[in-house]
């Protein structure tokens, strides 16, 4: 509620307000939903049900079509006036514009900081490649309010409008790592911009983001990316603490720092407003549209369930069936296996993740697929292929990570760690690890199917 535009709007044109949540069957029931996404967002509900009491208020939770739901609504309460912020999805677009059009909507905000037609060329028409992109959003000015995290200290809110309860969660393993909620936006937010109060000589988070936002072993990226997702923190106000961070940067390495994770977050200014223009299928480069996929079911299902023999494959798709949560480095890795080494159509991994991502958004999922298949405006070129081993050594060299997640190989060696398939057979009994039985073989040699990608990719009607 601290940077709710809509909110903010309706307290300016009305005595009452009525905060409204409407559960839509069709996306809660959308075979691509995340059971940890459900309730992540549910739990986000009672939080900010929670808080609307304390302030006098309460949530008014429906569920069923939208503007069907908006109607009854307002036949009820003789509402004159529904503020609203407008998504950019293709579905959510069909939505808004039904509810304009039999509703007195007033729309206000955006998920994005600069909303979708903010940034675009001197013609009028929207950037293709995230440099022009950043450039010209850097280039705008930058102003928003001040006192993000200040709620109204009162909302009026009409008593004894029916409201459904909020559903129970059904999915909390993995949640542990994200409580749901402003509040916890807010001191997630605080932690990373400006460090833990205990340790007062320890610089932010963020001011070392850029040296370490790759180690997916270290806690060294913020982790807001469920509550930018839900709404729980605004686009604006991470925007925001990062230009104030790079602006009291004590040095020029934590500027960096900073200006880095502002990078990040143009990143997803940039998807949304590529959905927004273009839809889900980004249109531009060739390479990967015309690819003749292999899509093998069985080797897709050994990447799904973290038995591709590869361990920071591995360990990674563990990690998001547990918590519903992976870091963004291992997001490229196990897209690039699954794309590049196992030429499987991106768009099934596309699919699985947003079946089990806390995070899972259209925009940021499907822009970052197809950066690694090659096939988006602004995406990796065809040739750009990872190879899980050095990526492993690289970014977890003492194999921290691996071990985290995949308990059979506690006792490997660190020099086998990443490539336990070399081990000599003595070692594999007394790590009591022996491949091909306590953990796979890699189901395919990366050397080999590199070459078969780049010749897929050079050739894609063959």
């Amino acid at each position: 509620m601290g940077d709710n535009q809509a909110l903010s709007c309706a307290l300016e044109n009305a005595s009452q307000v009525i905060p409204v949540f409407i559960l839509d069957p069709r996306l809660l029931n959308s075979p691509g939903v995340s059971e940890k996404r459900k309730a992540f967002l549910f739990l986000g509900l009672q939080a900010m049900d929670a808080s609307l009491r304390q302030r006098g208020s309460y949530l008014v939770l429906r569920q069923g079509e939208p503007v069907e739901m908006l109607n009854h609504l307002v036949a009820e309460t003789s509402a004159e006036a529904i503020f609203a912020e407008p998504d950019v999805s293709a579905y959510a677009s069909r939505r808004d514009g039904k509810a304009a059009r039999h509703l007195p909507m007033s729309w206000a905000g955006s998920p994005a900081a600069r909303p979708p037609g903010a940034v675009l060329k001197p013609d009028g028409s929207p950037y293709m490649t995230f440099a022009a992109f950043r450039k010209a959003w850097k280039a705008l000015p930058f102003s928003a309010p001040g006192a993000f995290s200040q709620a109204p200290d009162r909302i009026s809110t009409p008593l004894g409008i029916e409201t459904l309860l909020i559903p129970s969660i059904q999915e909390l393993q993995g949640l542990e790592e994200f409580p749901s909620g402003e509040e916890q936006a807010q001191a997630r937010l605080e932690q990373f911009v400006h460090g833990l109060p205990s340790f007062p000589d320890q610089p932010a988070p963020i001011y070392r983001y850029a040296e370490q936002r790759d180690r997916y072993g270290l806690p060294g990226t913020s982790r807001l990316s469920p509550y930018l997702r839900f709404g729980m923190l605004s686009g604006r106000q991470a925007v925001s603490s990062a230009l104030a961070s790079i602006r009291d940067a004590p040095d020029d390495d934590a500027r960096l720092g900073a200006d880095a994770w502002l990078n990040e977050l143009i990143w997803r200014e940039y998807y949304l407003h590529s959905l927004a223009n273009f839809g889900v299928a980004q249109g531009g480069k060739s390479h990967g549209r015309a690819v003749k996929w292999v899509n093998n079911s069985e080797q897709f299902a050994a990447w799904c369930e973290g038995r591709t023999g590869f361990p920071v494959v591995d360990a990674a798709m563990r990690q998001l069936f547990q918590t519903g949560w992976m870091h963004n480095r291992l997001r490229m890795v196990v897209a690039s296996f699954l794309i590049k080494d196992l030429l499987v159509d991106w768009r099934w991994g596309a699919r699985l993740f947003m079946q089990h991502l806390i995070d899972g958004d259209p925009a940021a999922n499907n822009g970052g697929w197809q950066w690694v298949a090659g096939t988006g405006m602004d995406s990796a070129p065809f040739f750009r292929i990872l190879n899980p081993v050095t990526q492993s050594i690289r970014w977890d060299p003492s194999g921290m990570y691996l071990r985290q997640w995949l308990p059979e190989l506690e006792l490997v060696p660190v020099q086998f760690i990443h490539e336990p398939w070399k081990m000599p057979l003595d070692i594999q009994q007394t790590a009591s690890c022996k491949i091909g039985t306590d953990y796979p073989a890699p189901v395919i040699d990366h050397a080999w199917a590199r070459q078969r990608a780049l010749l897929a990719y050079r050739q894609p009607d063959i």
